[in-house]
């Protein structure tokens, strides 16, 4: 199945998929619309330029608005969508550790029902998630109510690499998530390493120490674990 495209047309152009034939979600109506009740609903088909923009977002969920409004290009993300941006499972996208971060769920819908997946247990490898074979990710539910968020993306080159090091960080009543992406086959977070009344460089020292990072072009192993104690610290310093 194809949502906006976008990744599925990386990964065909580089031959890791040679699919027979596609399924576009495009045209199925009920899957395109951003709600706010209490909680954030995102429609699985709806933009991450839709989400960046939107007043509903900016206004309850500013972070996660921001999160989006940093992917790829403007070209980019008013193709991909919120729904297809979980399903692929890229390692370095950015909203999956800030939906984690925010304690959001997945919907799946199959013929059997309906059941709701934390964003934590979604995505379980590189490219892998906890969908069944027959489930479609129709929507995503991100909780209300006071927080504070902060995201903050590290590429290693130039504006258009891809993701090095993501840190998304919300502090939710007396609850602290500190989640860090592009470094491990889903993103990283230690519930035991969030202590809100830690120091930050602290957190962040335990973090690079718990996380043992990939090596790629945008950054070896050693690079990212100092990184990653970096851009921790920074996202809490921020977030305090």
């Amino acid at each position: 199945m194809v949502a906006g495209g976008t990744f599925v047309g990386i990964m065909v152009n580089q031959r890791l998929l040679a699919p027979t034939a596609f399924l576009s979600l495009r045209d199925v109506p009920g899957l395109d619309y951003v709600r706010a009740n209490g909680e954030l609903q995102l429609g699985a088909m709806t933009t991450h330029r839709t989400v960046e923009r939107s007043p509903l977002v900016q206004e309850g969920w500013p972070a996660l608005a921001a999160t989006f409004g940093v992917v790829a290009s403007p070209r980019v993300r008013n193709q991909a969508t919120v729904g297809g941006v979980l399903a692929d499972a890229d390692h370095a996208s950015d909203p999956p550790s800030m939906l984690t971060a925010l304690g959001a769920r997945a919907v799946a819908r199959s013929v059997r029902g309906t059941r709701e997946i934390p964003v934590e247990e979604l995505i379980v490898g590189f490219y892998s998630t906890s969908l069944e074979p027959d489930e479609l990710l129709v929507e995503v539910r991100v909780p209300g109510g006071g927080h504070r968020a902060v995201y903050r993306k590290f590429r290693a080159r130039s504006h258009e690499d891809r993701l090095c090091v993501g840190v998304a960080a919300c502090r939710r009543d007396s609850e602290l998530r500190v989640v860090v992406g592009a470094v491990a086959e889903r993103p990283q977070w230690f519930p035991e390493l969030c202590d809100p009344d830690a120091d930050p460089a602290d957190i962040g020292a335990a973090y690079a120490d718990a996380i043992e990072p990939i090596s790629d072009v945008s950054g070896s192993s050693a690079y990212r674990k100092r990184v990653i104690a970096v851009e921790v610290r920074r996202a809490l310093e921020e977030l305090a």
